[in-house]
């Protein structure tokens, strides 16, 4: 197989068009459709599926990508690690990280990689979607209480649990089942019980939503007003409930919140992988919920 043909598919594939391909490269749309060409001549295979105004990959060209993008990259920077006579981080890394991380971490965390790391281009995407890291062409993606996926591999770093708190104005439900009025987050599937555990035992609460907010540093807002209760994480509510303004009712019976640091398991950890995993347990040793909660209040 031409591995430079390979190289211009995944060039390709990774833009989505050879229009766009061929001005991110500064080469030739011409050259790289028919280096394309050759290699579906070569392999029998189509690999594109060409319309008029689209370009698509067939489940055959997707499987190639797949399998062999993260390997010529892999190649590329192996390549200039030798050549440079080194293998300290550089280039650009590329990650994935959910919103309220990102809110509340993210920027210091990136900040203070970018000043350790002057020659790697950081760069942070923030959403709460499961993005497809090889297809999206990320290196990292950090995700909370993440579903398996055998195409990935990664490492638990932080743990966090949620509590639900008020202001200390609004009365406390007294009694089993009673109601109280709360504010809910996006995706909140708490349903219309919440199971509580408290230094007395267990508890139920019949939830009233009087809101429903899209960020949960918004719904952290509204409770410090006292419109309602919440259901939020430790980390982030912990300086409140350490200074008064908010009161902790119980902890939310259930496992923990665990965020995951994940890579493509088939591309082997590069420098800057490498170096951003080691940041974060320095941001935090122990992946405990206080760590967090220190870091966010810092």
């Amino acid at each position: 197989m031409d591995l430079l043909a390979l190289a211009d598919f995944n060039l390709v594939a990774r833009h989505g068009g050879f229009g766009r391909a061929a001005r991110a490269a500064g080469r030739p749309k011409a050259t790289l459709s028919r280096r394309v060409a050759e290699l579906e001549a070569a392999l029998d295979l189509r690999l594109f599926e060409r319309g008029a105004r689209t370009l698509k990959l067939t489940e055959e060209g997707r499987a190639l990508f797949e399998r062999t993008g993260a390997l010529l990259t892999e190649l590329d920077e192996t390549a200039a690690e030798i050549a440079s006579g080194g293998d300290r981080p550089r280039g650009r890394l590329r990650i994935s990280a959910p919103l309220l991380f990102s809110q509340t971490a993210m920027g210091r965390l990136a900040a203070g990689f970018a000043v350790k790391y002057p020659e790697v281009q950081l760069e942070v995407t923030t959403e709460d979607r499961t993005v497809d890291l090889i297809e999206e062409g990320y290196d990292l993606a950090i995700r909370v209480n993440p579903a398996p996926d055998e195409r990935l591999v990664g490492r638990s770093f932080l743990r966090d649990r949620l509590v639900v708190v008020a202001s200390p104005k609004l009365v406390r439900p007294a009694k089993h089942l009673a109601v109280a009025a709360v504010v809910r987050g996006a995706g909140d599937d708490g349903g219309p019980v919440w199971n509580v555990v408290t230094p007395t035992g267990k508890a139920r609460i019949a939830v009233a939503p009087v809101l429903r907010l899209s960020s949960l540093i918004m719904v952290r807002d509204a409770v410090r007003a006292g419109v309602g209760a919440a259901r939020l994480p430790i980390s982030l509510v912990g300086h409140d409930l350490a200074e008064g303004r908010l009161v902790h009712w119980g902890d939310i019976e259930g496992p923990e919140i665990t965020l995951w640091t994940l890579y493509p398991s088939r591309r082997l950890l590069s420098a800057r992988v490498s170096a951003f995993l080691d940041h974060l347990k320095e941001a935090f040793p122990e992946g405990k919920p206080d760590e967090l909660a220190a870091y966010i209040g810092a």
